[in-house]
């Protein structure tokens, strides 16, 4: 499985968010500046993310965006789905097109590493990727 852009760049967007905008809502040019992300395509995936209920958005002067609901509730598999789609390693064809499915002990290992990803994206928490960035970044000075 390789995630595209959006799923790698959304998370970076979206642990930015966690990071920023816990006073007050942070701009879409804000995140784009720190995140290297230009902003059509950082838009595109705030988009994408408010539709899946990740994000809010503020109106106004002092608009921008906000986490819809507390970092130690959206995972990491919670972002990747609303912007990926399926996150599978490997989609076996087990319906009637899929030629020897009775006798395929193949599909055991897809469905064991399917799930093993599933679990391990869905156990990761944006609140820990928030503290793990803090970390990094007191160890850096």
């Amino acid at each position: 499985m390789k995630l595209s852009t959006k799923g790698r760049y959304g998370l970076r967007a979206l642990i930015d968010l966690a990071q920023y905008g816990e006073e007050e809502a942070v701009s879409i040019q804000s995140i784009s500046a720190r995140q290297q992300i230009s902003d059509s395509y950082l838009e595109q995936l705030v988009r994408k993310l408010k539709k899946a209920g990740l994000v809010t958005s503020i109106r106004g002067a002092q608009g921008g965006y906000r986490l819809a609901k507390p970092a130690e509730e959206i995972s990491v598999g919670d972002v990747l789905r609303a912007l990926e789609g399926s996150i599978e390693a490997v989609s076996c064809q087990e319906g009637e097109n899929c030629v020897g499915k009775d006798l395929c002990v193949a599909r055991y290992v897809w469905r064991k590493v399917n799930k093993s990803i599933q679990e391990t994206v869905d156990s990761i928490m944006i609140s820990q990727l928030v503290e793990e960035s803090r970390r990094i970044r007191e160890n850096q000075r």
